[in-house]
């Protein structure tokens, strides 16, 4: 079982989004365990925590801070805490782990040889240094895009506020890993921050931290905080709370509360009022974090842009760009491939240039042999109009990026059917709409996109990603 699915199951299952730090600190152990030996005193009162919340968190986050800071006997404590741990209760290992160096092995230690289920990493070293641990598919990473500690402020907010740099750790990272392997991890005492980062990454599950500020409103957090499924935020089980006697009287007490405030929120947006500032999320596009993903790599741009048929467009689609960008590229081989695989078909065809990388990652994938149709034939050589080897008779399913006036893609189809192949579906990503679908059908072709022009634009105009001009704009195109 995935982090993912762990995490939701425990969600059901304990009715929680809570999660418990398990630190071993000695500044905040209980006075009833000071009399113990220090690492004894620590280990009774984990255990404790442990005892008193398995059946009303969704997760513990232990600290490895806190245990290597004391030593060996420090790391051997981590070994029982986290056996003492339940197994269907994920684990976050909150290492902030920031050295591309140490990134493989310290990835294969914590999630073959500790188990852990997640694990917290800062976003500085880039794409590289996520990426070993993103190898392991059953794990899931949190990268830090935001803390609450003022002296980091001149950081976060830099260059300006409107555009701080805490913003783009969230648009960066979201192209490093899937919803299900990445989320982020937001400390902040400002509902407006969480908020803002959410309308980013709407798919993508947050870990609060340092929400329990003097005064705070809880129903603040969870209105910009909750996804648009009424769920997405862990929670922190306040540190000062975990030392009390009566410690699961009071976490049933405090996630009562906050399934209570969590109810009352959805039954206020049940009529898809207001969830976010302009936002609507209640009736989200199944591939809303793709469409933001794409937009935010500029795969996806507004402006005045003359297409291949000298027509004039308010926006520009270039998928080229998606090779560059991996996890981008696999959720859109994935897309792709939920298409497909109701599809009957011996092999599969892709369509010069800009669909070649995709249709060799999707043959991969499927497993099924790739054909490409020549844009020019070689005047040298075999002089073949077909590359790749086939048999006359067998299906083809067509694979292109984009329909804008469908004459490419028919000009592919046409030259593989004169080579005695047959063509019946045309899969592509996005379809602008302009009744090629039609013109396709007319001339004996299925056609199928991933998304199309208004699903992407109304996508982006609710996201609050566009403007209201520019969304009118794309209307009266």
């Amino acid at each position: 079982m995935n982090f993912f699915d762990k995490l939701n199951g425990n969600i059901l299952q304990n009715q929680s989004l809570l999660f418990v730090g398990l630190d071993p600190n000695p500044e905040m152990m209980p006075v009833r365990y000071e009399s113990e030996e220090l690492i004894a005193g620590l280990e009774k009162w984990l255990q404790f925590i442990i005892a008193e919340t398995a059946d009303f968190v969704c997760a513990y986050k232990p600290t490895l801070g806190f245990y290597e800071a004391l030593g060996i006997p420090g790391l051997e404590l981590l070994y029982k805490t986290l056996a003492a741990i339940p197994a269907h209760i994920p684990v976050i290992l909150d290492a902030k782990h920031s050295d591309l160096n140490t990134s493989t092995i310290f990835a294969r230690t914590v999630f073959t040889e500790w188990q852990v289920d997640a694990i917290t990493l800062s976003p500085y070293t880039g794409q590289d240094h996520v990426a070993p641990f993103l190898v392991y598919p059953d794990k899931a990473v949190f990268i830090l895009c935001c803390t609450s500690n003022p002296g980091a402020e001149a950081l976060q907010q830099y260059p300006t506020n409107e555009s701080p740099l805490y913003l783009q750790v969230v648009k960066e990272s979201k192209t490093w890993g899937t919803p299900e392997q990445l989320g982020l991890e937001v400390g902040t005492t400002n509902p407006e921050v969480l908020g803002l980062i959410r309308a980013i990454a709407p798919e993508r599950i947050i870990m609060a931290r340092s929400i329990w500020a003097e005064g705070q409103s809880l129903k603040q957090i969870l209105e910009v905080g909750l996804n648009a499924n009424g769920d997405g935020l862990l929670i922190p089980v306040p540190q000062d709370m975990l030392g009390n006697t009566q410690l699961s009287e009071q976490i049933q007490s405090l996630r009562a509360e906050i399934n209570q405030i969590k109810a009352e929120i959805i039954h206020e947006n049940s009529t898809c009022s207001v969830w976010f500032p302009d936002v609507c999320l209640l009736n989200q596009h199944p591939h809303q974090d793709l469409i933001l993903q794409l937009y935010d790599i500029d795969c996806i741009m507004f402006g005045s842009f003359v297409q291949a048929s000298g027509a004039i467009f308010p926006y520009y689609i270039d998928l080229r760009k998606i090779i560059s960008n991996p996890q981008v590229f696999n959720q859109v081989l994935t897309a792709y491939e939920d298409i497909l695989k109701n599809l009957n078909f011996d092999r599969l065809a892709g369509i010069p240039y800009g669909s070649l990388p995709t249709a060799t990652g999707l043959a991969l994938r499927l497993h099924c042999p790739m054909i490409f149709p020549r844009k020019e034939v070689k005047a040298h050589g075999t002089r073949r109009v077909i590359e790749g080897n086939f048999h006359p008779g067998e299906t083809v399913v067509v694979v292109d990026d984009i329909l804008i006036s469908g004459k490419s893609v028919m000009e592919g189809a046409g030259k593989l059917e004169s080579a005695g192949l047959n063509v019946n579906d045309i899969v592509v990503f996005i379809d602008h709409e302009q009744g090629v679908k039609a013109r396709l059908q007319q001339n004996g072709y299925r056609s199928h996109a991933v998304l199309t022009i208004s699903e992407i634009t109304n996508t982006l105009y609710q996201a609050g990603r566009i403007n209201e001009e520019q969304f009118l704009a794309f209307a009266e195109s």
